[in-house]
């Protein structure tokens, strides 16, 4: 009797195994399809020449080798990096006080209607915004420096200039963009359990102390969220330098992943394209890596 109960638990275990690995088949066949099977053709075409018009031919690590001694590919990791250093924090900070305003804000319709000016930008697509900031930053005839005439300060090359092209893209990104971060603040503020605030004011904790000691520790795994997203997104940026300068002027805000692109679609070399793409997952990987392992610092998981 008692092996026979047990062959039905063995039975019964293996059933259960079988309908786990049915219901995620369709998740594991595409990330087979989708995921595992283009980085294994990434790395093997890192090690070849391959054009599209000719078959690939293995060639070793010359790739490797010619991206290790290529200056330019470090000059765009280093304007990668900058653009990282610009646009996180300034996304990170502006969210979290956008946030902070609207949740404070006592009437729910306020709250709708805030919340709806602010994530609006990034529903529009980013090529037709491009047009209207091109317009409003233009060195001679835009909008910006129109105004800034009319105080006395001089036109400034948004566009042209090594400069002041960062300061200009930071504008565009966060028009565009602040709306997700925002959101994604809000909703982690409006999580927060209110009691604990409430706690915190019957002890005599003013707004200050109530921000810090609270509502920043309680609000840290979002925050902790947006960073990790948005550095993978800005090592990886793409949009705002293609579609506002090409990379200009010069290779002033050209980054990896728009030199990716100009290396694979416009001059074919899909195998050292391929190559440098890959030292772009390792960093990403190793950044995250980084990120998750200082998390335990100081993201603050309890809710209770």
């Amino acid at each position: 009797m008692v092996v026979k109960t047990q062959s039905y638990k063995k039975a019964y275990h293996r059933g259960e195994i079988f309908a786990a690995y049915g219901f995620l088949s369709p998740a594991i066949v595409l990330y087979i399809l989708f995921i595992l099977i283009p980085v294994v053709w990434v790395i093997y075409l890192s090690f070849t020449r391959y054009d599209i018009i000719t078959p690939a031919r293995f060639i070793g690590g010359t790739n490797w080798e010619r991206l290790i001694s290529d200056s330019r590919n470090w000059m765009f990791l280093k304007n990668t990096g900058l653009f990282v250093i610009l646009l996180v924090p300034m996304h990170t900070i502006m969210g979290t006080l956008l946030a902070l305003g609207v949740n404070a804000i006592k009437n729910k319709a306020g709250i709708y209607l805030y919340r709806t000016l602010y994530y609006f930008p990034t529903l529009v697509t980013s090529a037709s915004v491009t047009i209207t900031w091109s317009y409003l930053l233009s060195t001679d005839t835009g909008v910006i420096n129109y105004y800034l005439g009319l105080l006395g300060i001089n036109a400034i090359p948004w566009l042209a200039s090594s400069f002041w092209v960062y300061p200009a893209t930071m504008l565009f990104s966060l028009w565009k963009f602040i709306g997700t971060y925002f959101l994604y603040f809000l909703i982690g503020l409006q999580n927060i359990d209110q009691g604990l605030i409430d706690a915190a004011k019957i002890d005599g904790a003013n707004s200050w102390q109530r921000l810090k000691a609270v509502t920043l520790p309680m609000l840290s795994p979002t925050m902790f969220f947006v960073i990790v997203t948005q550095l993978i997104g800005c090592i990886q940026i793409f949009d705002e330098p293609f579609l506002l300068t090409k990379g200009g002027p010069g290779d002033a805000s050209r980054t990896i992943s728009l030199y990716i692109y100009e290396t694979a679609y416009q001059s074919q070399r899909y195998g050292y394209a391929a190559a440098v793409s890959l030292l772009l997952l390792v960093i990403i990987l190793g950044v995250t890596l980084i990120q998750m392992k200082g998390s335990n610092i100081w993201v603050n998981y309890d809710r209770e």
